[in-house]
């Protein structure tokens, strides 16, 4: 009895051909009436959804279909037209070669090839070169519209940026994920790390718009967005190697941008992005540095930054062999600001970026109860296809598994946004009081971590130098006690309550070098 011929069906549509209606099984079908006519034995189909025909050689399932024929299983692949198979010209070539020393034959229905022959194989050279040729004369005219259709303010194709979607062909702000990258550049900002900030991210259960987590690369790419600032780019880069698929930037003189509604500042966007280049300049990574509470402020008489040597409680200049104990230091600081006070300017200030905050946050726990509510919905049709038999067990399972790891990931952040929100909120509340009680605070500066005291100098110190017989504390503002009303008002133009703390230029605050002794006592000590 003679053996039938074992062979093979390729399937592949693109995402256009499908929305064309075009699909699998109709091309299934033709294949499968052709073998049944040549009485062959369709042994193994290969099917490729939605992948474009540029570059499949490297898809797994033509990797599985060379396999299969390099070891003999089939020796024939039946396809409904040329294209189907690649409309790269390199790649049908590397197919012909590959079918020609496994003695296997290609088989196109549309072009009625059979590469066992060598007018076949002519015609098959032919075609696969008209394939390309099609294929370049289409991308050509795709990229010469694209200046064109950027300067016109028309959509270029591709998925909106992250936070915002296409409604009727224009950007809108997308209400769930805005404030996530808003969070994006926050968190950048103050931990300097992109592969922090991701982890964050994914900790708090928040994930990419494909459900994917958050990686240090991603971060990158939408800090650099410049959408995030109202300002979509267009028209800014190429590809330059179709075969590869990489791409280059385009000068910036042929970039487009089109305003749209901002997410963030451009002063924080600059931040973040003026660092990431910084870094890029360096090659070397930000690490994490010990909190020193005056690390970056403390300065030599001589000039030189005064550092802190490992296992040591000094800060300590290299130059000049200066040195003060971090002890005495930290007094000199707390008797130098424990006679500011503060002005109504500064609480209005204070309440107006803490409601700011406030509103972020509502924003945030608003996508959170959203984000849950949607993995909920995930996990009931999860359950309505395990019921319908429709996925088995294991991939019930896994799914699942992921689906219930990202909810606890999103319940465990959700009650620390609003507790923040809820000490925002309380702060708010009563902040002319606690701006008041400057005693009660130095009072309770031992209570503080180390970190808030950072925080805390950060937002008051501009620098402090230290010689042999003084230190010197430079202010962002400048304290000064309160004013009693002039002896002759007529002739004064002092206001009769002046403010207790005003915003001015830096000035210098001299403290003698008596606390550099560690015996003397401090507030708060």
């Amino acid at each position: 009895m003679k053996t039938k011929k074992k062979v093979g069906i390729w399937l592949r549509v693109s995402t256009d051909d499908q929305m064309q209606g075009d699909s699998l099984e109709v091309h299934q079908h033709r294949a499968n009436l052709y073998a049944e006519s040549k009485d062959w034995e369709v042994i193994e189909t290969y099917r490729l959804e939605a992948v474009s025909g540029k570059r499949v050689i490297d898809h797994p399932e033509a990797k599985r279909m060379i396999a299969d024929v390099q070891s003999g299983r089939i020796s024939g692949l039946i396809f409904s037209k040329l294209a189907r198979l690649s409309r790269n010209n390199r790649e049908l070539l590397e197919f012909a070669d590959l079918f020609q020393k496994a003695d296997a034959d290609l088989v196109s229905l549309a072009e009625s090839i059979d590469t066992s022959t060598p007018a076949g194989r002519m015609f098959y050279n032919m075609l696969a070169a008209m394939a390309n040729w099609e294929r370049e004369e289409i991308a050509s005219r795709v990229q010469a519209s694209v200046p064109i259709r950027a300067k016109l303010g028309k959509p270029l194709g591709g998925p909106a940026p992250y936070g915002y979607r296409w409604i009727d062909r224009k950007l809108i702000i997308d209400r769930d994920e805005a404030p996530i990258r808003v969070l994006i550049y926050t968190l950048f900002q103050k931990h300097k790390r992109k592969r922090t900030v991701a982890r964050l991210l994914n900790d708090m259960g928040h994930r990419t718009r494909k459900g994917a987590k958050w990686s240090d690369t991603t971060i990158e790419r939408l800090i650099r967005d410049t959408t995030a600032i109202g300002k979509k780019r267009a028209n800014y880069s190429t590809q330059s190697n179709a075969v590869t698929g990489a791409w280059e930037l385009k000068p910036k003189a042929d970039w487009v941008f089109h305003d749209v509604e901002p997410l963030v500042s451009e002063e924080l966007f600059n931040e973040c992005v003026s660092y990431l280049d910084s870094q890029r300049l360096k090659g070397k990574r930000y690490t994490r540095q010990s909190v020193n509470l005056y690390m970056g402020y403390a300065h030599c008489g001589c000039g030189a930054k005064m550092m802190v040597p490992s296992q040591s409680k000094k800060y300590v200049c290299k130059s000049c062999k200066n040195r003060i104990p971090m002890d005495t230091l930290e007094e000199c600081f707390l008797v130098e600001i424990a006679a500011a006070g503060i002005t109504g300017h500064d609480v209005d200030l204070r309440k107006k970026r803490a409601t700011q905050k406030i509103d972020e946050l509502s924003l945030l726990i608003d996508t959170h109860k959203e984000t849950i509510r949607k993995v909920d919905c995930d996990v009931d049709t999860l359950l309505d296809l395990y019921q319908k038999q429709a996925l088995d067990e294991a991939g019930f399972k896994s799914r699942y598994d992921e689906k219930a790891e990202r909810k606890a990931e999103l319940e465990e952040e959700l009650p620390r946004l609003v507790a923040r929100q809820e000490a925002i909120r309380h702060s708010v509340l009563n902040s002319e009081s606690a701006f008041n009680e400057t005693k009660d605070i130095l009072e309770r500066w031992n209570d503080l971590t180390k970190e808030n005291k950072r925080l805390l100098i950060e937002a008051v110190l501009v620098r402090v130098d230290i010689s042999e017989d003084e230190v010197e504390f430079t202010f962002l503002h400048e304290p000064s006690a309160p004013a009693s009303l002039p002896t002759d008002q007529s002739s004064s133009s002092t206001p009769p309550n002046p403010p207790l703390y005003k915003e001015a230029a830096p000035k210098q605050h001299k403290v003698t070098d008596s606390l550099r002794q560690p015996s003397a006592p401090g507030p708060g000590r």
